[in-house]
């Protein structure tokens, strides 16, 4: 049996919640250099859900994907205590040949 022909997936609306921003950072531009490219996520989002959502959004394949949570810091602004929320970030390394220009937006 032969297998069938992979069909590229629909961009679904869910894949625009879960992919919030690209990171233009000094340390993403450097991992840009490496084939991998940097969004703000979801904080439910898992790593097959966002290996999908790039690949539908940007029409490229992904090779694998790393995510990191970084724990919002306690602050004071004019005296009062507040929190900055946590955010998640995903690394998406992509197969050779495969590229994201992130300046040019969603």
């Amino acid at each position: 049996m032969s297998k069938a022909p992979k069909i590229a997936t629909a961009v679904k609306p869910e894949h625009y919640d879960l992919i919030k921003k690209p990171v233009i950072t000094e340390k993403a531009t450097m991992a840009s250099e490496a084939g991998a490219v940097v969004f703000h996520v979801a904080m439910d989002a898992t790593k097959p859900m966002i290996k999908e959502a790039v690949e539908a959004i940007f029409s490229v394949k992904v090779k694998a994907v790393n995510t990191t949570i970084t724990k919002g810091k306690a602050k004071k602004f004019r005296g009062r205590a507040g929190e900055r929320s946590d955010k998640k970030k995903a690394y998406v390394t992509l197969e050779e040949g495969n590229t994201i220009d992130v300046s040019t937006g969603l």
